[in-house]
C-alpha cells in the first residue's frame, strides 16, 4: 500500500462512474506502466491502494457486474 506522501505529484483522475453529487467516488492514477493507484475521492489524504493492471482490469469487470 502506498501513501499519499509519496504520491503527490501523481495525477488523479475522478471515476467516469462518480458524480459531483457526493456519495462514492473514486480517484485513479497510472503510476509508470507496472501499478494503477486507487483513493477515495473525499478522504485524499487517506489510505492509497496499488494494484497492477490486470488487478484493476478485473475490478473494474466485476464492479460493472455487480453494479449495473
Amino acid at each position: 500500500m502506498a501513501t499519499p506522501a509519496n504520491l503527490d505529484r501523481v495525477r488523479w483522475r475522478k471515476s467516469s462512474y462518480s458524480t459531483n453529487e457526493g456519495g462514492e467516488c473514486v480517484e485513479v492514477a497510472e503510476l509508470l506502466p507496472a501499478l494503477v493507484a486507487i483513493r477515495d475521492s473525499k478522504n485524499p489524504d487517506g489510505p492509497v491502494v496499488t494494484v497492477t493492471p490486470g488487478a484493476f482490469a478485473d475490478l473494474v469487470a466485476y464492479v460493472r457486474l455487480v453494479c449495473p
